[in-house]
């Protein structure tokens, strides 16, 4: 997620140095994450490989510069993106061959996470080089951590085409995964990207996460409709954010014929209130539309 990592929040001071003796790394391609905000989330052992590789790719070398700045690292840069990484990449594996050691990161967070990077981690592998990574902060495994909604099976569906037809027929490809979904979005497609998904998913349960690890990190969680309206009543939010869509009802096997016939039977000894809560229990199905088949069949049989 592309993130200014310069752009921290109470940073460690530029005074702090790590005296931590390591070997020599072996000729490979490390893939080492970076801080999405607060300079102080990357690991000791991320620092002591930025120092230790002969070379850093990169997407954009200002970017990178000022968080190795900002630690004292003086390891060469050189950019590697969606726009050069045909030409890079046999470039970078020669290198590797040669004997020396390359790391790849990204603007912010876990590098390949709608960043590039994985036709040169394939390159690698094709050519037996060694490939390893050192992980770190990624903003779409923190959202999930702070959503509060499922998070046994989640998918990853990171940025969604800008124009909003495109955008609809993706979320339609999308609709029947079973899990909580993860997207990045730009702030000024919030409303958008929240209309639509409303016309696609329904009502259900999302969460828009922006700023994280900064000063000013936000997560709001709500409905769809009740968290589109406040984004439709504000200016658009600043920084890039994070937007999690729960999952849908799982499908019943019980049918509005099998639920009627349940609630007529149960309504002959129960009162409606109790009759609705042990449909509800027995079958899965929603209050509200348990709810409503129950008026029809109570009024039905009055």
């Amino acid at each position: 997620m592309s993130e200014n990592p310069a752009s921290s929040e109470n940073p460690i001071s530029k005074t702090f140095s790590i005296e931590v003796s390591v070997k020599s790394l072996q000729p490979g391609l490390y893939i080492i994450s970076t801080p999405i905000g607060n300079l102080q989330d990357i690991s000791l052992r991320a620092l002591n490989a930025l120092r230790e590789v002969d070379f850093i790719a990169c997407e954009d070398n200002r970017v990178v510069k000022k968080l190795l700045t900002h630690y004292g690292i003086k390891t060469p840069t050189f950019s590697y993106h969606d726009h050069n990484s045909t030409q890079k990449t046999p470039k970078i594996v020669e290198k590797i061959q040669a004997g020396q050691s390359v790391a790849l990161v990204s603007d912010a967070g876990t590098p390949l996470v709608s960043d590039p990077g994985y036709e040169l981690v394939r390159a690698c592998v094709n050519k037996g080089v060694y490939v390893t990574a050192i992980p770190g902060v990624s903003a779409s495994i923190m959202a999930l951590s702070l959503s509060g909604l499922p998070t046994d099976q989640f998918f990853f569906g990171g940025f969604l085409p800008a124009k909003k037809g495109q955008m609809k027929k993706k979320m339609e490809e999308l609709k029947t995964v079973p899990s909580t979904l993860v997207f990045y979005e730009s702030p000024r497609r919030l409303v958008t990207f929240l209309e639509t998904c409303l016309d696609v998913f329904g009502n259900r349960d999302v969460v828009v996460a922006r700023e994280l690890t900064k000063m000013f990190e936000e997560v709001r969680r709500g409905s769809v409709s009740t968290l589109l309206e406040e984004y439709k009543n504000e200016d658009a939010p600043k920084g890039e954010v994070v937007v999690l869509v729960g999952p849908g009802e799982k499908k019943s096997e019980w049918s509005e014929k099998d639920i009627k016939d349940c609630l007529a039977e149960s309504l002959k000894k129960n009162s409606l209130k109790d009759s609705v809560g042990n449909v509800v229990e027995l079958t899965g199905w929603a209050k509200k539309a348990v709810y409503q088949l129950a008026l029809e069949v109570s009024k039905r049989s009055e």
